[in-house]
């Protein structure tokens, strides 16, 4: 009898082959400029494809301007530009990671390209000096092919006081 159960769920616990437990845990992969990201699915109310844009004048340029998504309105960033990358054109790969809380919206990031569904368990976790990573990276980790991925907490960067001043320095 095999008692190692099969594929697992995301927030199952599983055994693996040397029966220690490890946490499963769905991560959303994104690209935004040369950057691979990771995101926790909690931090993202929904993945739209980019709609008309209303330019708002006078911003920073990561503030791509306003999307009315079902009545309500969504500040939509540049999300590899707001964490320092170059302007990358957008294809139609490129998606915006809705972020809300509650009822109440939060803001948009668009992304190159979806990357995926991925398991936290797939990656390895590179040892890294916290204050040395930008705002919003709580970690680094490589994959099985030795690509760096950052995890991203959405939250924190729309909390963050860069993002809620959009006007042009």
């Amino acid at each position: 009898m095999n008692n190692k159960p099969e594929n697992t769920v995301a927030g199952t616990t599983f055994k693996n082959d040397s029966t220690e437990e490890m946490e499963a845990v769905a991560v959303l992969g994104v690209a935004a400029g040369e950057e691979r990201y990771l995101i926790s699915m909690s931090d993202v109310s929904e993945v739209i494809t980019i709609p008309k844009l209303a330019k708002v004048p006078l911003t920073e340029p990561w503030f791509l301007g306003l999307a009315n998504v079902r009545g309500n309105l969504y500040g939509i960033n540049d999300l590899g530009v707001f964490l320092g990358g170059s302007p990358t054109a957008f294809n139609l790969k490129s998606r915006i990671l809705l972020v809300a809380s509650g009822s109440k919206a939060l803001g948009g990031f668009i992304v190159n390209s979806m990357l995926g569904i991925r398991d936290l368990s797939e990656f390895s976790l590179v040892k890294h000096n916290k204050k040395k990573l930008p705002k919003g990276v709580v970690a680094q980790y490589k994959d099985l092919e030795g690509r760096v991925w950052r995890k991203l907490n959405l939250l924190e960067l729309v909390h963050d006081e860069k993002f809620q001043h959009i006007e042009r320095q």
